[in-house]
């Protein structure tokens, strides 16, 4: 890859220092930029990450693993190698890990998004002479709305099925997009309750001093009138039993993938609001630019036609193969290419 950083079987590794960004199998010493599966592996004898993403690795990994958090911007210098973590804007405690070593610096972005969610440490530029950017939605298409008016969207579809008597289903990603969507929700619509999974991310978030309206976690002895609240859910409960109980409902699901036609109606769901907790097109590209960088290497995404749009921009981009996946719930990609 270059001097500072190579690619291997397991990972982005720097020789320097004896440490893999992200990797995806078990190594000695893992630096870790968020908590989401595609990008926090079981197996390595060590984790180094963002002192918000400890407790969601431990979480997630188990509470025995070997992990140390640090702050943002606290450098670290390992055998030489100045190591430090920048806001990634993603979920909370996600970051971009900053490497530099002989006056080269090389940025590894892990998945970002430049709008302020209230929740998550912004986004912040580095500086660098080669980055790592994702492309998870990396085609013109992409371009997403404010977050008051997919806010207001939501809150008014809650609304409309609250007064007919309907339990609103809200389908979203467990870790990041549920907390983000419960901090929008406007609570003086009704009861606001949450499948487990996501009760359980609320409580890494609410002790981390996150502060989301009262959410009551569904049960099996749950006996509650849900007409006219909102249900926060994984979607792996579409079309399972489970739904049964909030009769009436109507339900929707919120993803990136949302903003392709056709999407919706092969899901048989009644709405679908575009949130993402990535970059739309302009993002990526906002943030490409910041950066400085001369080189560019792309991850994962829709990684050709973004590599060949920078390229006819002047930069010197590259494809790098990776086993991260970005947003869940992903379309197959044939379809979103015919869509675009």
């Amino acid at each position: 890859m270059d001097k500072i950083l190579k690619f291997t079987g397991k990972g982005i590794y720097c020789p320097q220092a004896d440490i893999y960004i992200d990797p995806w199998k078990a190594v000695d010493k893992a630096v870790i930029t968020h908590g989401h599966s595609d990008h926090a592996h079981y197996g390595s004898k060590y984790y180094l990450a963002q002192m918000l993403t400890v407790p969601i690795l431990k979480h997630r990994l188990g509470s025995k693993i070997n992990v140390k958090g640090i702050e943002y911007n606290e450098p670290l210098d390992i055998n030489g190698v100045k190591i430090s973590l920048h806001p990634a804007g993603h979920i909370i405690g996600s970051a971009q890990i900053r490497v530099e070593y002989k006056g080269e610096v090389a940025v590894v972005s892990g998945d970002y998004k430049l709008e302020d969610d209230g929740i998550s440490t912004p986004f912040e530029p580095v500086k660098c002479n080669i980055f790592v950017s994702e492309s998870t939605f990396g085609l013109p298409i992409y371009k997403w709305k404010t977050q008051k008016e997919i806010s207001d969207e939501i809150n008014s579809w809650w609304r409309g099925n609250e007064k007919n008597g309907k339990a609103s289903v809200l389908m979203g990603y467990v870790l990041g997009k549920s907390q983000r969507l419960l901090f929008n929700l406007d609570a003086s619509i009704g009861k606001i309750f949450v499948h487990g999974a996501v009760q359980n991310i609320n409580e890494i978030f609410i002790k981390a001093g996150v502060k989301l309206p009262d959410a009551e976690k569904v049960t099996s002895s749950n006996r509650n009138d849900y007409h006219g609240s909102m249900i926060l859910t994984p979607s792996f409960v579409l079309g399972s039993p489970w739904l049964k109980r909030f009769e009436p409902y109507s339900i929707a699901n919120a993803s990136g993938w949302m903003a392709v036609r056709g999407v919706k109606r092969r899901m048989a769901i009644d709405r679908g609001f575009v949130v993402s907790d990535h970059a739309d097109w302009n993002g990526l590209n906002t943030a490409i630019k910041e950066t400085g960088a001369e080189k560019i290497y792309i991850t994962h995404g829709f990684t050709d036609v973004f590599v060949k749009w920078l390229r006819e921009q002047g930069y010197d981009a590259h494809i790098l193969k990776t086993e991260f996946e970005g947003e869940i719930e992903e379309p197959p990609k044939n379809d979103l290419i015919n869509e675009s």
